[in-house]
């Protein structure tokens, strides 16, 4: 018998005892900005579009689908040629249930029980949470303090501890800060000099980018995978869509609608930069985002000016970076309701 928490009856493995599992407050507040999710509703002709699709299928539903997704793969094909420059086919790509999933087949292929895994963090907590939960031990690599990369330590990080995965995420999630193409072929070379090793590049967040997409840094590397999403640009978080490209070797729609999503995404953008713009100019530090979300602080008391902000009706994330939070582009409305909770929070600091 124990007295205490009742996991601790049950056979768990050791190193996932007293391990949290991965998420953030969803709060009933009027504006949540925390998730990173894209505020507009999908369009009314799309979702009209979506419930006659669905009901056609549904019509099979006695019958296992394609496991290859054929049809999907060909169309998320599609999509990458016509907007990251650089041209793939249906055996490219492969897709699951969120990038979280594509992750997780990822290590469950390439990691596992006396392999490694490398991130640079702070990062996306996700790698190392799912590189535990497949047996994979997890190392930290290092960042400078303005959140980029620092590739000389980097490296030698990599030759050091000779890891099987390599986790490289651009625009990186919590900071915003994107990756140059130089840096992920130096460190893809290092990973392959020191392995070789699976390099993989999350463009979570690709589309909000300034930068061009690294999905042309495949060709010729067998070795580097590109992992995307539908849940953040395509405002489809609730579709659980992931999806990956790299050499056809590795990877064992309705598109009249992309236009207008993609439409959404510079809006988005663009309200990203006011955002950058509006906490500047109040005196926050503001790391340079090619994100949807912001990277804003410095607070001698973080959880203290997140809950100021909540206590003004808006829901940001505290991710655990000290003296950091993050807020994810809104509405114009949105936006405006966060921009006035932190200018009261500003005031009332320096009162």
């Amino acid at each position: 018998m124990t007295n205490g928490n009742p996991w601790d009856e049950l056979p768990i493995r050791a190193e996932l005892r007293g391990q949290s599992p991965y998420g953030a407050p969803q709060l009933d507040v009027p504006v949540r900005l925390n998730t990173n999710e894209n505020p507009y509703p999908l369009p009314d002709a799309l979702v009209d579009r979506i419930a006659e699709r669905v009901r056609e299928a549904a019509r099979g539903l006695n019958r296992y689908p394609d496991r290859d997704a054929v049809g999907l793969r060909t169309e998320l094909a599609r999509y990458l040629t016509r907007t990251a420059g650089h041209r793939v086919g249906p055996g490219n790509v492969w897709a699951a249930n969120g990038s979280n999933e594509v992750l997780q087949q990822l290590l469950q292929t390439f990691g596992g029980p006396g392999r490694t895994a490398i991130g640079f963090e702070p990062s996306y907590s996700m790698h190392a949470l799912i590189a535990r939960g497949t047996g994979t031990g997890w190392i930290s690599g290092p960042r400078n303090e303005d959140f980029t990369i620092d590739v000389e330590a980097a490296k030698k990080a990599v030759a050091e501890h000779r890891p099987d995965v390599v986790f490289i995420t651009s625009p990186n999630n919590p900071t915003g800060t994107a990756v140059d193409a130089d840096t992920v072929v130096e460190l893809y070379d290092a990973a392959q000099a020191a392995g070789p090793s699976m390099v993989v590049v999350d463009e979570a967040y690709g589309e909000f980018s300034h930068r061009p997409s690294l999905l042309p840094l495949i060709e010729g590397r067998r070795h580097l995978v590109l992992s995307r999403t539908m849940s953040k640009a395509f405002g489809a978080a609730g579709l659980r869509l992931g999806y990956l490209a790299a050499d056809p070797e590795m990877c064992i729609r309705d598109r009249e609608h992309t236009d207008t999503l993609l439409g959404y995404v510079d809006r988005l953008k663009s309200e990203r930069d006011r955002l950058v713009d509006g906490l500047r100019a109040l005196g926050f530090a503001v790391t340079d985002s090619d994100a949807n979300f912001v990277q804003f602080g410095r607070f001698a008391d973080s959880r203290a000016a997140w809950q100021h902000i909540l206590d003004r009706g808006v829901l940001v994330r505290d991710n655990g970076v000290p003296g950091w939070l993050r807020v994810t582009a809104g509405t114009p409305e949105e936006n405006d309701a966060f921009l006035d909770a932190v200018r009261e929070l500003k005031k009332e600091h320096d009162a």
